[in-house]
């Protein structure tokens, strides 16, 4: 189903205020899932608000909660409280960037939070800032080791953002070949998935992504993107203090608490528009090296491609998805009615 923007960021955010998320939070919320969705990455945008819903009527997610902070040296510690994602990291973010305006760099590890969703969003906030962002998060165990055969790491998504003349540099990337969330969407839809996506939960290989949804998902170029997923999941382990593997739980359900952990590290590049100006004609080149008949890209410009097509045409959510979020906006609806 085709949606405009602006009506699926408008309902969408009824139906958080309705479950007590304030508005500023909910704008937060909502905004990061529809960039998700604008950029053409449907796995980590609004499909995810229903579930955000149930958690938070469920107990386990707390519409309120911004993060405790514990500053050691140039170190963050931060216990989410359970809160939305966002919210969270975004609290985080700005503790940092006023840290490392003042010390160079900063960083933070989070425990207690809820889904960051796509960590290219985060790494554009801090690059409008003229900072260069380093962020990556773990997961539950949906991905096999290389020569495995079941699920033992997360995705573990890494995202790296550099402020450049022009537009910054945005990469952000999963350590597995796609996302659980790209194999739930796949599922939404009816369709297939292909066979080097995942295995079924018989360790078989399959292009059944409901059966996919309950084996696990190949690891991103072999061996090299398991030994780079293994790593992101025992330096953040190690940091933010969060659970490991098997018994992450809490960003594909919608009654256990989340206990995976988040890593952010921020750097100020400081003012040097020589160097910016002289990155940014490296990336042209890098975009011209191809030749007449060959277009080359850099991470990031397909996304602010499609974006840009999908702010005058809209998003396509799933029937089933867009439905669910009207629901919930029009139970606030009759709510505010009733009150007047």
């Amino acid at each position: 189903m085709l949606v405009p923007s602006f009506t699926a960021a408008q309902t969408s955010c009824r139906a958080l205020e309705h479950v007590g998320v304030h508005m500023d939070s909910a704008a937060l919320q909502v905004d990061l899932l529809l960039e998700a969705d604008l950029r053409g990455r449907p796995s980590h945008g609004l499909m995810r608000l229903p579930r955000l819903v149930e958690r938070i009527c469920n107990g386990v997610l707390n519409p309120g909660a911004t993060g405790q902070h514990q500053w050691r040296g140039n170190f963050l510690e931060v216990d989410g409280q359970n809160g939305l994602g966002p919210v969270v990291a975004c609290s985080a973010l700005d503790a940092l960037a006023a840290a490392s305006r003042q010390h160079g760099l900063a960083l933070a590890a989070i425990r207690h939070n809820n889904h960051l969703g796509m960590l290219a969003w985060y790494a554009q906030r801090m690059a409008a800032q003229g900072l260069i962002l380093i962020a990556a998060s773990t997961s539950e165990a949906l991905v096999h080791p290389w020569g495995g055969r079941r699920a033992m790491l997360g995705t573990n998504p890494l995202a790296i953002g550099i402020p450049i003349a022009g537009k910054p540099f945005i990469l952000d990337m999963a350590t597995s070949v796609v996302s659980m969330g790209q194999i739930h969407d796949h599922a939404l839809r009816g369709q297939q998935i292909p066979a080097h996506w995942a295995l079924d939960a018989q360790g078989q290989a399959t292009t059944d992504a409901a059966a996919a949804r309950q084996g696990s998902i190949a690891p991103f170029g072999e061996a090299k993107g398991y030994a780079l997923g293994l790593a992101l999941e025992l330096l953040i382990t190690c940091l933010a203090g969060s659970a490991i593997g098997t018994d992450v739980v809490g960003t594909l359900d919608s009654t256990q608490v989340c206990n995976k952990g988040d890593l952010f590290i921020v750097i100020n590049p400081g003012e040097r528009p020589d160097l910016a100006r002289q990155l940014s004609g490296y990336l042209d080149a890098v975009r011209g090296s191809g030749g007449s008949d060959q277009t080359v890209s850099v991470p990031g410009d397909r996304a602010m491609q499609v974006r840009a097509s999908n702010l005058e045409s809209g998003i396509t959510l799933a029937d089933d998805v867009w439905r669910q979020i009207q629901r919930m906006a029009g139970r606030q609806t009759q709510s505010t009615e009733q009150q007047a």
